[in-house]
């Protein structure tokens, strides 16, 4: 007995370690929605114009990307590639790793899993909880990713959010935990408007991360009846050949 209770004492410790540390921000749902074409057309390009300057998708081919969409490779010519870029390259830019490491700190890393090392919760999350601190390079920092590196490239879409502290506004008396933001600036965009635009950008990232994923889904659903009806067929195979054996 006491050798049962020692193995669910070991087999419970993960979880009831993951609960005690699970001390980070709240992630808000992206409810992203991978058959929605026009939003994973709108997010791809979001990301091309606003975010593909220092981050690459370096799995992603564009044609690939404008077949899966539905986007005309016209559209996807004027619309999506920029430089030299032909339609069968990868989605890669320009930008060196060591500059990347010289402006930012460290290197800029390539977006195409994104979604799949976080999750689509937390890349949402995290294009909305920006906000201004003075004692950061680029002036502001993120609630769901502390101390981040990356200027927030969306600034003037969201507009400037002020941090809510434990104890109020300002940390006179200490850095404090941020329970909250404050939209104190509005940007160009209405507070619906940026999160529908960062909700098609995670879709969109979420469609990179695995192309095949709906594919996948439908493929399982398949999967899963032929073998109840393989099951079915071997149950009743099984009693005519044991029906005369006792």
């Amino acid at each position: 007995m006491k050798k049962f209770l020692i193995a669910g004492a070991l087999i419970l410790l993960p979880f009831t370690a993951g609960a005690a540390g699970g001390h980070g921000p709240a992630l808000e749902p992206a409810n992203i929605d991978l058959k929605d074409k026009a939003s994973l057309q709108r997010g791809a390009k979001y990301f091309t114009h606003y975010c593909m300057g220092c981050h690459s998708l370096q799995y992603m081919r564009y044609n690939r990307m404008a077949a899966d969409l539905g986007i005309p490779e016209d559209e996807l010519q004027e619309n999506l590639i920029f430089g030299d870029a032909k339609p069968g390259d990868l989605m890669t830019n320009a930008l060196r790793e060591e500059d990347g490491e010289q402006w930012f700190g460290t290197a800029i890393p390539d977006l195409s899993l994104v979604t799949r090392w976080r999750e689509p919760d937390w890349v949402y999350s995290y294009l909305k909880s920006y906000y201004v601190d003075d004692s950061r390079p680029y002036g502001v920092n993120n609630s769901i990713f502390p101390d981040v590196g990356m200027p927030h490239a969306l600034i003037n879409l969201q507009g400037i959010q002020k941090p809510i502290y434990a104890g109020g506004h300002g940390h006179e008396t200490g850095p404090q935990h941020v329970v909250g933001l404050e939209l104190v600036e509005p940007g160009e965009l209405t507070v619906e408007e940026y999160d529908n635009m960062v909700r098609d950008i995670t879709n969109f990232l979420t469609y990179v991360g695995e192309p095949y994923q709906l594919e996948r889904r439908s493929l399982g659903l398949y999967v899963l009846l032929f073998l109840g009806l393989m099951f079915i067929l071997a149950y009743y195979l099984k009693k005519e050949f044991w029906k005369d054996v006792h």
